[in-house]
């Protein structure tokens, strides 16, 4: 449940045009609801000011069409790593659900309006890249921010990003999405006074480890104030990016 339905809950509780049983119906799964083979976390958004997300891969298309199914009656969802056969077992349930194919992604409701600043800016190295930058992208205008993307900038054509430079420059956050050696992060990081989230990516040859090479590469970078997320995160990526903007943009 979500702050602004809870307020409303309430509020129709304390004008009398909601009775208190009506009131505890509504209440009754918080702070979970017990499925057998998931618990999901209502509560979540009225902690952390987002509703749990659900990662499909390894789930059954209907263990996760069931979860969906029952957030998406308290507000909006977000379900990452899904495949088609998980998209149309929750559509089943959910018409108004929508995949996302570049991000491997479900969503349902609304993306809430994002200001115009704060924004951040999500950069993919190379075009193999893109389905994490989108994961990342998705899940940060989920969050209600503003994000920009540039896609195939890496390290071996540098003017590709330098033509990009205002728009980093005006950055809340960076999101740096990259596979094989990994060192674009490090040359934004070096650009740029806000912080730099590096993304490794399984993507990349051999010798490249699975993308354990390009973890190694961003956790030693000599950039100050990059930091870094697992192989392939961009849920994770994206989650932080949303919460370093919305920090940025409340009052003091």
């Amino acid at each position: 449940m979500e702050v602004d339905r809870l307020r409303l809950l309430l509020e129709q509780v304390a004008q009398g045009t909601l009775s208190v049983d009506d009131a505890l119906t509504a209440l009754r799964d918080l702070p979970y609801q017990d499925l057998g083979f998931a618990r999901i976390d209502h509560h979540r958004a009225l902690r952390k000011g987002f509703p749990e997300v659900v990662f499909c891969q390894g789930k059954t298309p209907e263990q996760a069409a069931a979860i969906v199914a029952q957030m998406a009656a308290r507000g909006r969802v977000l379900a990452t790593r899904a495949d088609e056969a998980h998209y149309h077992a929750v559509q089943a349930q959910v018409p108004d659900a929508v995949y996302h194919t570049l991000a491997r992604a479900i969503t349902v409701g609304a993306f809430p309006e994002a200001p115009d600043a704060p924004y951040g800016v999500v950069l993919a190295a190379g075009t193999a890249d893109i389905p994490v930058a989108e994961e990342a992208a998705l899940t940060a205008r989920m969050m209600g921010v503003r994000v920009e993307t540039r896609y195939d900038v890496g390290v071996a054509g540098l003017h590709r990003l330098l033509n990009h430079l205002s728009l980093l420059h005006g950055a809340g956050a960076i999101v740096v999405v990259a596979g094989m050696e990994g060192a674009l992060p490090s040359v934004v990081g070096g650009l740029v006074a806000c912080p730099v989230i590096a993304v490794p990516t399984s993507v990349g040859y051999g010798a490249h480890f699975g993308g354990l090479a390009p973890l190694l590469t961003m956790l030693n970078s000599c950039a100050p104030g990059v930091a870094v997320v697992n192989i392939d995160n961009g849920f994770g990526a994206g989650y932080l990016l949303g919460r370093i903007l919305h920090t940025a943009a409340a009052p003091l």
